[in-house]
C-alpha cells in the first residue's frame, strides 16, 4: 500500500531519513516496522518567519517494497535514414530539440558555431586568467550554451509553456541527481552539467542525428520566401527546415537576419550589475539567525522585485555558494553572470540586480531601430571593458558606496578571477539605470536588514539578461511569419529565459516543425 502525506519540518528532522519515518509512525499511527520505503515527492524550504521549516510531500510504501525507476526513460529511435532537419545551436534549445525531434522519428543536424563542452574550458580558463577572449569559444558559446559554464539551474515560472517534468525527466536520463525531481528550485550544478550535456550530444548520434562543432551559421538560405537550409564557416551547406536557436549573445546573427530582411523587432531586457556578498550574510539575514545556514541547511537564496520610476528592479540568476565569472563573447567587452557547483561551497554569494528597460527609454539610439538596444548593450559593455582597463579586469563599486555616490577607496575580496578595479559607476553608468538602483536598493534594505552594506560588492556589467532582440514568429505555428520552414526558438529569438524555459520552446518548435512536415504530407 502507498499514502502520500504533507509535513512540515525542522531542518535536523528533514535532514535524515529514519527521522521522517519515526515522525510518520508517531503522526499517522503507521508501525514503523511496516514502513518498508518513503520517497520524497517534494522538498521545498520556508524561511519566511524566525523559525525555518521544510515543507515535504513523501509517498509512504506500507508493507511493500517501491519499484527502483523514479521515472520512466524516453525511448529515442534511430533515425539515421529519416528526413532531416537543422538545429543551429547546441544550447539547451537546440539539444532538446534535437532529442524531441529523434523522439518523432526525424532526424536532427546540430550545427555549433563553438566547441563541444570538454574543449570548452580550455578556453574559459584562459579568459580567466589571461584575459583572452576567443570569440567562438567561451562562457556563452559552444556546446550546451551560456548555461553549461555558468551554473545550471533548472527553476522556471513559465510552466504553461511546456511540461517541467518531462524537462527534468531528460536531465535524468543522461545522469542528472534525481533530486531535482523533488527539489522546488532544482539545481544541477557547473560542475556537473557538463557530463550531462555530452550524454545528450552521444543520444543524439548514437540515434542517428548529427552534430559539427566549430561551424558557424553564416546566412540563411531563403527562396522565394522558404528556408532551403544554411551556409556555413566551413563552406558547407546543410539542407532543411531550420530550427534557429542561437542563444541571446550571438549578436552576429541578428546583423545576418537584418542584411537578409528577415523580420525582427526591438525587445526590452535588463542591464545592471553582479551583486556579492559574503555568503554567511545572505545566510543570517535569510534564515533570520546570527549563526547563518547550520548543519542541516543549504546556502541561501533570494529573490526580489521592487518598482522604481515605472521600472522593475529585480534580482536575476540568483547563485549561493557561488563565483561571478567573465562572460564577454568579444574582446571589447566586460560581462559578468554568475555560477554555483553543486554543493554550493563558495563563500561568497552572488545575484544579477537589474533594471528593466525599454526601446523607448534610450531615445537616442531610436536609429537603429529593431536593433537599437542592441546597440545600446554592445556599448555599455564596451564602457565596462574601458573603465576596466581594456582587459577582463571590470569595474567595481562597494554596495553602500554606489548607493550614496561614493568613489570605493579600496574593494572587498571576490570570486571574480580575472580582478576588480575601483570605478565611479554611478557617474558613467546610464542615470536611467543609477537612479533605479539606488533607490531600488534603498526599498530593499528595510525589508532585507543587513543586504545594503559595503561588505557588498557591485561589479559591471551584468546585461546579458535576455535578448535585446526578437526574432518574429507566429503565435500558432511558430514559424516565422514570412519564412516557412524557419524556427525561431529559445532565448536569443526572444521566448526563452533560462535553461528549462529555453529546453521547453525547443521541444515545441521540434514539435511544431514536425507537425508542418505531417500536414505538408497530408
Amino acid at each position: 500500500m502507498q499514502k502520500d502525506f504533507d509535513l512540515r519540518l525542522s531542518p535536523r528532522q528533514a535532514s535524515n531519513t529514519d527521522n521522517i519515518k519515526h515522525i510518520i509512525s508517531d503522526e499517522k499511527g503507521i508501525p514503523f516496522r511496516d514502513i518498508t520505503s518513503i520517497y520524497i515527492i517534494r522538498r521545498s524550504i520556508d524561511a519566511r518567519q524566525q523559525k525555518i521549516y521544510i515543507n515535504l510531500r513523501v509517498r509512504v510504501f506500507i508493507n511493500e517494497i517501491p519499484s527502483q525507476q523514479l521515472y520512466t526513460p524516453i525511448h529515442y529511435p534511430n533515425v539515421s535514414g529519416s528526413k532531416q532537419a537543422i538545429i543551429v545551436g547546441a544550447g539547451p534549445a537546440g539539444l532538446f530539440a534535437a532529442l524531441r525531434l529523434i523522439e518523432l522519428g526525424i532526424k536532427p543536424v546540430v550545427v555549433e558555431r563553438g566547441k563541444n563542452v570538454r574543449a570548452r574550458k580550455i578556453d574559459t580558463a584562459l579568459l580567466n586568467r589571461e584575459h583572452i577572449v576567443n570569440p567562438e569559444s567561451n562562457y556563452c558559446f559552444g556546446e550546451g550554451g551560456a548555461g553549461a559554464y555558468s551554473d545550471g539551474k533548472l527553476y522556471t515560472r513559465s510552466k504553461k509553456r511546456g511540461n517541467v517534468e518531462k524537462i527534468l525527466t531528460v536531465f535524468c536520463q543522461h545522469g542528472a541527481n534525481t533530486s531535482i525531481l523533488v527539489d522546488a528550485h532544482p539545481h544541477i550544478g557547473t560542475d556537473k552539467l557538463p557530463a550531462i550535456i555530452e550524454k545528450m550530444r552521444n543520444q543524439i548520434i548514437a540515434s542517428g542525428g548529427e552534430v559539427f562543432f566549430e561551424t558557424r551559421m553564416d546566412g540563411l538560405i531563403i527562396e522565394n520566401n522558404e528556408i532551403k537550409g544554411i551556409k556555413v564557416s566551413t563552406g558547407k551547406e546543410f539542407l532543411g527546415k531550420v530550427i534557429l536557436a542561437t542563444g541571446h549573445s550571438a549578436r552576429d546573427v541578428y546583423y545576418k537576419l537584418h542584411e537578409q530582411h528577415v523580420k525582427l523587432e526591438a525587445k526590452g531586457f535588463a542591464v545592471g550589475f553582479r551583486i556579492e556578498h559574503p555568503a554567511h550574510l545572505i545566510d543570517q539575514i535569510q534564515y533570520h539567525s546570527s549563526e547563518g545556514r547550520g548543519k542541516y541547511l543549504p546556502a541561501a537564496e533570494y529573490s526580489f522585485v521592487v518598482q522604481s520610476g515605472g521600472r522593475g528592479v529585480y534580482s536575476f540568476c540568483m547563485c549561493p555558494g557561488g563565483i561571478i565569472v567573465p562572460s564577454a563573447s568579444a574582446p571589447n567587452q566586460v560581462v559578468v553572470n554568475g555560477m554555483s557547483p553543486s554543493n554550493r561551497g563558495s563563500k561568497w554569494s552572488n545575484s544579477g540586480v537589474v533594471v528593466e528597460i525599454h526601446p523607448e527609454d534610450f531615445p537616442s539610439y531610436s536609429q537603429y531601430n529593431e536593433l537599437a538596444l542592441l546597440k545600446f548593450q554592445e556599448d555599455i559593455e564596451e564602457q565596462a571593458w574601458i573603465q576596466g582597463g581594456r582587459t577582463q579586469v571590470a569595474p567595481a563599486q562597494r554596495m553602500y558606496d554606489f548607493v550614496n555616490g561614493k568613489i570605493s577607496r579600496d574593494l572587498p575580496k571576490t570570486s571574480y578571477v580575472p580582478g576588480v578595479i575601483s570605478s565611479p559607476m554611478h557617474e558613467w553608468m546610464p542615470q536611467f539605470i543609477v537612479s533605479r538602483l539606488q533607490d531600488g536598493f534603498r526599498k530593499l534594505s528595510k525589508n532585507m536588514k543587513g543586504y545594503l552594506t559595503n561588505e557588498a560588492l557591485l561589479i559591471a556589467v551584468e546585461s546579458r539578461t535576455s535578448s535585446p532582440v526578437r526574432i518574429v514568429r507566429n503565435r500558432d505555428t511558430l514559424e516565422h511569419p514570412e519564412i516557412s520552414g524557419l524556427y525561431p526558438c529559445g532565448e536569443g529569438a526572444g521566448y526563452a529565459g533560462g535553461i528549462v524555459s529555453a529546453a521547453m520552446d525547443g521541444e515545441r518548435c521540434a514539435e511544431a516543425l514536425v507537425q508542418s512536415l505531417n500536414i505538408n504530407k497530408g
